[in-house]
């Protein structure tokens, strides 16, 4: 293994784990929050950074490119909503019916081509992969923690209102939800929409970090976004009890996947064409580390009491 170019990777590593972290914090709000399985993210994950790109080459400011991304997201939650709410179809499904039309709906944005570019010497960008070793505010790792710590904190205080709180009733029993006045399909509707606006703000970071949307770039969004939900929550969970802190933890959970991916790559125990594999079984291990837990070592704890 090459240390030098494991050092060197890291920060770029960091970089990109802090903004798909900000991904997966929105699969977080559907996933932990809501429990809701929403499949949308995989056509969202494209639709932010394509609409993002494509304002920002025809001559739009930056900031209004990326609230455009983060309107377009919110819309594609609730294209998912009406379909599970107002149509009745399971909300699995209708997170695979919205990810199949945003394809198209991405292509149409792109101007019906696979890929947009945009090039940090032209335009003013955010984050940019080429700025990783400054030492500067132009560096992606200092940008994305900003963007993190404002997310965290505005999801913080939206959750402790009474919109927010009935949000997080319907997640856990939704008919005591319904039995206390809350609308909860509304509420479903909303969660969505944030979610998927917060995923699409990822979406336009990424595009501008790597220098270019893609129409595949979503895809197995999820499953990154689900990987670092579950390595915050397994290796966070008895420390993190403060809902920001949880937050907090699947945006670590985030860097950690990237710098373990970093690493596997490094000593090149697999190739990059094997890294949804990867991702895949890591994915898996955590899932399973809670029911390990609970059926093996529970019970050795009670026969030793």
């Amino acid at each position: 293994m090459n240390i030098t170019a494991l050092i060197n990777s890291l920060p770029g590593a960091v970089a990109q784990g802090l903004i798909w972290g900000l991904m997966a914090i929105g699969v977080y709000i559907t996933y932990k929050v809501l429990d809701l399985p929403d499949l949308t993210v995989d056509g969202t994950m494209c639709t932010g950074g394509a609409v993002c790109i494509v304002m920002m080459t025809n001559g739009y400011n930056i900031w209004i490119a990326l609230l455009c991304a983060f309107i377009a997201g919110m819309i594609a939650g609730l294209a998912t909503g009406i379909f599970h709410t107002f149509m009745g179809i399971p909300a699995i499904l209708s997170g695979i019916l919205t990810q199949l039309a945003l394809y198209s709906i991405n292509l149409r944005a792109l101007g019906g081509k696979a890929n947009q570019a945009i090039s940090a010497n032209k335009y003013d960008l955010l984050v940019s992969l080429r700025n990783v070793r400054k030492m500067t505010i132009e560096n992606p790792i200092f940008v994305g923690v900003i963007f993190t710590v404002v997310l965290i904190a505005l999801l913080y205080w939206f959750f402790g209102t009474e919109l927010g709180c009935s949000l997080r009733a319907t997640g856990c029993n939704a008919d005591m939800a319904r039995a206390q006045g809350i609308n909860t399909n509304f509420v479903k509707v909303l969660g969505l929409m944030i979610s998927n606006g917060v995923v699409a703000l990822a979406s336009a970071l990424l595009a501008q970090y790597q220098g270019f949307a893609d129409v595949n770039m979503g895809r197995g969004a999820i499953v990154i976004g689900l990987a670092a939900v579950i390595i915050g929550e397994v290796l966070f969970f008895k420390i993190f009890r403060n809902f920001a802190l949880k937050l907090l933890s699947v945006s670590i959970g985030a860097i950690i996947y990237y710098l373990v991916i970093q690493v596997v790559l490094q000593t090149q125990l697999i190739k990059t064409d094997d890294l949804k594999l990867l991702t895949a079984l890591v994915v898996a291990i955590f899932l399973a580390v809670p029911f390990w837990k609970a059926k093996y070592f529970s019970k050795n704890t009670r026969k030793e009491g």
